[in-house]
């Protein structure tokens, strides 16, 4: 994939929308990072990318206290889309900035994955309180590491407010490399048109938008499903061909969890295992995934 302008597109210039789930954060839902599950998202919810939301301070075994065993579960999800031919990215999943370990971890996931296609990296998933100007030097260094090592991948640099204040990149881009898109994370419960006008306005100056992380309820993760909201935002998304992601293959007691503790690791999931944010997902993906 490359970009035009702000439009994905393939070698033969089509456009191309990625529509997918991510994973929970490696370090309290691991049992789910396997190539298994990534086969069967791709079988059964028809997901053409799949996301390793790699956590980076929090949970049992965070990347900055079990590097190795953190870095084995987002490869095994890497390599079963590779196998599975779809697309995962590669995700920093933090909320703070730790340059230097990402210019490690960064470094080697480049080498050894940049000579395929199937690969995209988010290099902060969503700065909260930093400025634009922190998260852009920041982020110039990564890339930086990421395209000493592969020259055109997609890479994903995200904006503050938890990828909301997609303005501010707008307003002041990264410069001097190509194949960069910035994220913008909504949660249909709490985030309504404001937002959505807001990405129009970042689209329509030239920054191209990824919706990395996404899904239909209160930004806490919990409450009711909005389904009029989360279906403006689908609506929305789908008429400017905005590739999104939904949160989240985990099983924890909250509404954006798709799973029930009764689902296996390895998928072959049935309607049972699902939560209601699950099956509405499933439905959601074979529905704007399947034809097209």
């Amino acid at each position: 994939m490359k970009l035009e302008g702000t439009q994905l597109v393939d070698t033969n210039g089509e456009d191309v929308v990625l529509r997918g789930l991510s994973f929970g954060w490696h370090s309290f839902w691991p049992r789910f990072y396997n190539e298994k599950a990534v086969k069967w998202l791709k079988k059964d919810f028809k997901c053409n990318v799949v996301r390793a939301a790699m956590g980076i301070e929090v949970g049992d075994k965070p990347y900055l206290k079990e590097s190795e065993f953190s870095k084995a579960k987002v490869k095994a999800v890497v390599e079963g889309a590779i196998q599975a031919d779809i697309y995962v990215i590669i995700d920093w999943h933090s909320h703070n900035i730790n340059l230097e370990e990402a210019k490690e971890f960064f470094a080697e996931m480049s080498k050894t994955y940049g000579r395929y296609p199937n690969v995209i990296y988010e290099i902060f998933n969503e700065p909260d309180y930093e400025s634009w100007e922190e998260i852009k030097a920041y982020s110039e260094e990564v890339i930086k590491v990421i395209r000493e090592n592969d020259s055109d991948n997609i890479i994903l640099v995200g904006c503050p407010k938890w990828d909301q204040d997609i303005h501010l990149p707008a307003a002041n881009p990264i410069k001097g490399f190509d194949n960069l898109m910035y994220t913008m994370h909504f949660y249909a419960g709490t985030q309504g048109k404001w937002l959505r006008d807001r990405t129009d306005d970042a689209i329509n100056s030239g920054l191209p938008v990824f919706v990395s992380e996404s899904a239909g309820m209160e930004a806490t993760g919990d409450g009711p499903l909005d389904y009029e909201s989360w279906q403006q935002y689908i609506d929305w998304m789908e008429s400017r061909k905005l590739s999104w992601i939904t949160w989240s293959v985990s099983d924890k007691d909250e509404t954006c969890s798709i799973l029930k503790k009764s689902a296996k690791s390895e998928g072959n999931w049935k309607k049972k295992n699902l939560k209601e944010s699950g099956v509405k997902i499933r439905s959601l993906l074979r529905h704007y995934n399947v034809d097209r």
